[in-house]
């Protein structure tokens, strides 16, 4: 045999196959075949040491508790179905709530436009002085153009 240090057998006790490219489980350090690499498949006893991660609700963004073996996608599913507390015809928060002072004008934006002389609230377009009328001006201003 021309590499005799080539590949390791599989500790798992019933296999011990010969596998060129073994896999090292993370919580045990021992080498398996690609048979038995898995936790359950080698039967880790170490398996519940491992980081455990808790899946949240889309939804209703709950943290979701699951117990081991237990699929969290089924467990997830199974909350949106009969726990989650989202409602889908819920009034949602309104994104554009400033609506624009002038007169006429019913257009609504998501920042505050103020005007630094008469402290009006304005749409966008209707922000410069010379677009809203304002009254409140501290010196004449010329519309350009």
């Amino acid at each position: 045999m021309e590499f005799p240090d080539l590949g390791k057998y599989c500790s798992e006790k019933t296999c011990k196959q010969l596998d060129f490219l073994p896999a090292k489980c993370d919580m045990c350090k021992q080498d398996f075949c690609k048979d038995h690499f898995t936790y359950a498949a080698h039967k880790c006893p170490f398996v519940s040491q491992k980081d455990v991660q808790v899946p949240v609700c889309p939804l209703c963004n709950i943290a979701i508790p699951i117990k081991q073996g237990q699929i969290p996608a089924v467990v997830v599913g199974d909350h949106m179905d009969r726990d989650c507390d989202y409602c889908p015809g819920k009034k949602k928060e309104k994104i554009f709530t400033y609506r624009c002072s002038r007169e006429g004008c019913k257009k609504k934006e998501m920042l505050q436009m103020v005007c630094a002389q008469c402290h009006g609230n304005f749409y966008i377009q209707h922000r410069h002085p010379l677009d809203h009328s304002c009254r409140h001006r501290s010196r004449p201003t010329i519309k350009a153009g």
